[in-house]
């Protein structure tokens, strides 16, 4: 069966003329060592909480002066607690985006919410769609690549799998670690962002046991800067997301750039930078901080925080400032190589 033919069988003929029309931003094998910034989103005040099209500009012009080439709208931005409504006019002004940087929206979680998202989603020329990692609902394995494969072809577009906890791909792990290489050899499943949290980032048997069914260019080091040297130095990893490098995307590149040339004591130097911000996200929250961060740092003016999150107090907010503005500042004095 020729890839064609696949995809055909897979997707249908709406699927298959939107991966065509997305193959000038990618292709199945296209090399994915990169930073991956994850941005919050910025919304107006009152009621209505609608997408503030003016400052998300300014963060999104911000990213791509820094030489962000790809960006994802997922757990920072809140999809999680978005209305259909906020969903469709975020999804909207992404779409006008995808000629500057290629964008990855999320969907989800939960199938139904996916497959919702996955209607709104289709028909952009966006990179693929990261779905959302489900905790507590009920799943498994067989259920769960089902699903996902009706959620591609809902978006007609390939997924980026979230995976966050062990669990995610049901309570049978081996059972979900060979979905995830089922689906990456379909190519159904483009990308694999990994962030499942240790003491010991470089003891990881999970990982071990992911990267004998799908190639370690296919996954990208989930968690920020913290565990980003030790994964793209251990583990050979595609590249880092980041929350805190959207304050500083030129010194975020620089590190990607020292682990590039194995020059992993210049990395972990430059990765000390973020960790006054990342120690912030993980005490107080990590969205939560981020949002709060860009408007401190004077990128853009954020506005609310979505529910169910809270605002952080004045407190918060005076501890928040310094930090954020420093690591802005330098991002402002780097002189990232260029890739």
């Amino acid at each position: 069966m020729t890839r064609k033919q696949f995809v055909q069988r897979t997707l249908g003929a709406a699927g298959l003329a939107a991966l065509a029309n997305a193959a000038g931003q990618r292709s199945s094998e296209e090399d994915l060592y990169d930073i991956y910034p994850v941005p919050p989103l910025a919304w107006t005040s009152g009621s209505q909480r609608s997408l503030n099209t003016r400052e998300n500009e300014r963060l999104f012009q911000f990213l791509v002066a820094g030489r962000a080439k790809r960006i994802v709208y997922a757990g920072n931005a809140l999809v999680y607690h978005m209305t259909q409504r906020q969903y469709s006019e975020t999804i909207e002004w992404l779409s006008g985006l995808t000629g500057k940087a290629e964008i990855i929206p999320a969907a989800g979680p939960g199938y139904g919410r996916a497959i919702d998202h996955a209607a709104v989603v289709r028909g952009h020329r966006f990179h693929s769609v990261l779905v959302l990692p489900t905790t507590s609902d009920p799943r498994d394995a067989k259920g769960l690549e089902t699903g996902l494969r009706e959620i591609s072809e809902a978006a007609g577009l390939p997924l980026s799998l979230y995976v966050k906890d062990e669990t995610n791909f049901g309570s049978d792990k081996q059972a979900g670690l060979d979905v995830i290489g089922r689906l990456v050899d379909a190519k159904i499943c483009s990308a694999i962002k990994y962030a499942v949290v240790r003491k010991d980032p470089a003891n990881d048997p999970y990982l071990n046991a992911l990267l004998t069914r799908v190639d370690a260019s296919r996954v990208i080091s989930g968690i920020g800067e913290r565990p980003a040297v030790v994964h793209l130095r251990e583990f050979k990893l595609a590249g880092f997301t980041t929350g805190s490098g959207v304050l500083a995307p030129k010194l975020c590149r620089d590190l990607l750039n020292a682990c590039r040339v194995q020059n992993y004591s210049k990395a972990e130097e430059i990765r000390q930078a973020f960790m006054p911000l990342e120690d912030l996200r993980d005490v107080w929250g990590a969205p939560k901080v981020l949002h709060y961060a860009v408007a401190s740092a004077g990128i853009a003016n954020t506005g609310p925080i979505l529910p169910y999150l809270s605002p952080l107090s004045s407190e918060q907010l005076a501890k928040l400032e310094p930090v954020a503005k420093a690591l802005r500042g330098q991002n402002s004095s780097t002189r990232a190589a260029r890739t």
